[in-house]
C-alpha cells in the first residue's frame, strides 16, 4: 500500500493542464467559440491526490444532482408536439424570479418544425435514449438548448438580444466535412474548400427565389457549446425562425409567424439566460418532474 501510495504522489505531481486553443481560422465570430480546457480527474477510492482528511461515509451526505434547467434560467420558451412524427407543435412562454416557481409569461403560438418531425438532439440535456438528430434527417433535435443571439436582414432589430445584420456572404456551414461545420461566418474570410457546398445561406431573400424566412430569427444552440467541440454530422444550423408564406415545414428548425417571432424577440432577455425545450408531449410528462418543468395549459 505505501509503493502505490508513493506511486500516487508522484502522479499527482505531475498532473498538468493545457489549454487547447483553436486557429484564428477557425473560431466562431459571431457564436464566440472559446478554447476547449481539457482537464484529468483522477478518482480513486481511499488513494487520491489531495492530502485533507476525507469525512467518514457514514457522516457524508449524498451530493442533489443538479437541476437540467439551472437556477440562473428565468425565461423558458417550451415547444410541445404530439409525437416524435409531428412537424408542428405549440410555443408557450414562461419566466420566474429566483426562487419561485414558472409563470406564464404570455399567450401560445402555433409552430412549425421539422418536416420528418423531431429526434433527440445535443444539448444541455442529459443523454437520452432514443433516435438521435443526424445531418440531413429533416428532423427538429429535441431537448433543452440554450438561445445564444439573435440574426436577421436589416440593419437593427428590437430584442435585447445580441444582434447581428447578415449580408449576402454570409452561411451557416451545414458540410460536415469541413472544420467549420454548424459554424456561421463569412465566407470570404475562410478558404474556398471549407465553405464549398454549404446549402445555408444567411440572406434567403437575395437568393434566385427569394423567400423571407430568415428576416429575422435566433440561434438555438445545438451541436455547439462554446469551449466544447461540435459532433460532425449530428445536425447543424438550427434556428428560430419566421415560417415560409407557402406552408413549407423545416428542414429542422422551428418557425414562427412574424409578429408571434417579433414579440419573442422583444420579450427575450440575455441577462436571464433563456433556454429553449422541445419535445414530444410524452416525453415532456416522463420528464416533468425531473426536470422540474412548468405544468401546461391543456
Amino acid at each position: 500500500m505505501k509503493v502505490v501510495q508513493s506511486l500516487m504522489k508522484h502522479l499527482c505531481k505531475s498532473i498538468t493542464f493545457d489549454t487547447l486553443s483553436r486557429s484564428s481560422a477557425q473560431r466562431r465570430p459571431q457564436r464566440h467559440v472559446a478554447g476547449t480546457l481539457v482537464l484529468t480527474v483522477l478518482l480513486l477510492s481511499n488513494i487520491g491526490c489531495s492530502q485533507s482528511p476525507q469525512l467518514p461515509a457514514s457522516s457524508g451526505e449524498a451530493l442533489a444532482a443538479a437541476p437540467v434547467i439551472p437556477a440562473s434560467t428565468r425565461q423558458l420558451v417550451i415547444v410541445v408536439s404530439d409525437d416524435w412524427g409531428a412537424s408542428t407543435g405549440r410555443l408557450y412562454l414562461f419566466a420566474r424570479s429566483v426562487g419561485m416557481p414558472w409563470q406564464v409569461a404570455g399567450p401560445a403560438s402555433a409552430v412549425d418544425l421539422g418536416r420528418n418531425g423531431s429526434a433527440w438532439g445535443l444539448g444541455l440535456h442529459p443523454p437520452q435514449q432514443g433516435q438521435q438528430k443526424q445531418e440531413g434527417d429533416g428532423k427538429a433535435p429535441a431537448g433543452l438548448f440554450r438561445l445564444s443571439s439573435a440574426f436577421g436582414a436589416l440593419p437593427t432589430l428590437v430584442t435585447p438580444m445580441p444582434y447581428q445584420q447578415m449580408s449576402r456572404f454570409d452561411y451557416c456551414i451545414d458540410v460536415p466535412t469541413s472544420p467549420l461545420y454548424n459554424q456561421t461566418l463569412d465566407v470570404r474570410q475562410y478558404r474556398p474548400e471549407w465553405t464549398a457546398g454549404s446549402s445555408e445561406p444567411m440572406r434567403r431573400d437575395l437568393m434566385a427565389t427569394p423567400d423571407a424566412v430568415y428576416q429575422q430569427g435566433l440561434f438555438i444552440d445545438h451541436n455547439f457549446s462554446d469551449g466544447e467541440a461540435r459532433q460532425t454530422g449530428a445536425g447543424s444550423c438550427i434556428f428560430l425562425h419566421q415560417k415560409a408564406a407557402n406552408g413549407r415545414k423545416t428542414a429542422g428548425c422551428t418557425a414562427l409567424d412574424p409578429a408571434a417571432l417579433s414579440a419573442l424577440l422583444r420579450w427575450l432577455d440575455p441577462q436571464n439566460a433563456p433556454l429553449y425545450l422541445l419535445l414530444p408531449v410524452a416525453e415532456y410528462r416522463r420528464l416533468q418532474q425531473d426536470w422540474q418543468l412548468p405544468v401546461l395549459a391543456e
